[in-house]
């Protein structure tokens, strides 16, 4: 079967699908066409039903489950880190403080579905906020265009070098709040594939992950091209962040991070619906 595989164009997902991509493993007669878009643009898409398999935000999930249902490998989660909310200025250390600090300024965040700006609304409620791509966003920032931003990807490593101070990481604030993972991407396939179809990418993409962890080296190498100024160290480092145990299986403290995400969502009205994932298998 032909079918499209969507993906972000940053080293963990490239990483993930190495294997995949170089053809180092046996895709089963399937046929997979790469598309490499940003997370909201995937988020976007998948809304319309587009995609056979990509990655989402588990955010943007919560509004799909009628068209898809999650792979339980491929899982990015930030265990104790994750986004990470940035300004010029120093904020507030207080969380109080902190949270009436946010609320007055203007925060470029890179997407309404993104699980970044679902943790940013558990954490502090109502903010003003401006959508840019998330590689524009220090931009937006130095340009006075917003005073904080929500940074994503690799950003995250990289945000001091661009002269930027912390003003929260959304996934030490989670993980110290509910002893879980933040639950941020996942990848999804279209529940109208066939059965015998959805199993085989199943077994796939585990092999594809598995294989990069094993041939990590080249799975680096090859992710290089798409890590946007990391150097080697650094890629290595952000990858690991985001491709671990957890993106082999979600196991069952991924499986409840995503509940408990969603499900304190939804008691704050922030997603219109109570979401139990369903899973392929």
């Amino acid at each position: 079967m032909d079918l499209l595989l969507c993906h972000s164009p940053d080293p963990d997902d490239a990483f993930m699908f190495y294997a995949l991509a170089e053809n180092k493993i046996e895709t089963r007669g399937h046929h997979f066409q790469h598309i490499l878009q940003d997370i909201e643009t995937l988020n976007q898409r998948a809304l319309k039903g587009e995609l056979h398999i990509s990655a989402v935000s588990i955010h943007a999930y919560a509004y799909l489950t009628n068209r898809y249902a999650l792979l339980p490998c491929g899982a990015s989660m930030g265990d104790g880190y994750g986004p990470m909310l940035v300004s010029l200025e120093n904020a507030p250390e207080k969380p109080a403080q902190l949270k009436e600090w946010l609320r007055s300024k203007r925060i470029a965040i890179p997407g309404a579905k993104t699980s970044a700006y679902l943790a940013l609304r558990l954490f502090v409620g109502e903010v003003n906020t401006i959508t840019v791509p998330f590689d524009r966003i220090f931009s937006e920032v130095r340009a006075g265009k917003a005073d904080v931003g929500l940074i994503i990807h690799e950003g995250q490593l990289t945000y001091a070098e661009e002269g930027f101070l912390l003003a929260l990481d959304l996934g030490a604030w989670w993980k110290g709040s509910t002893g879980l993972p933040l639950p941020l991407g996942g990848n999804v396939l279209r529940k109208d594939i066939p059965v015998d179809v959805q199993r085989d990418v199943l077994k796939i993409l585990q092999e594809s992950i598995t294989y990069a962890l094993e041939h990590r080296k080249a799975g680096i190498e090859h992710s290089m091209p798409l890590a946007r100024g990391l150097d080697l160290a650094k890629a290595d480092r952000f990858i690991s962040m985001y491709v671990n145990d957890l993106t082999r299986d979600y196991g069952d403290i991924g499986r409840e991070a995503v509940l408990r995400f969603l499900g304190e969502a939804n008691r704050q009205g922030l997603i219109p619906m109570e979401t139990q994932p369903e899973f392929v298998h």
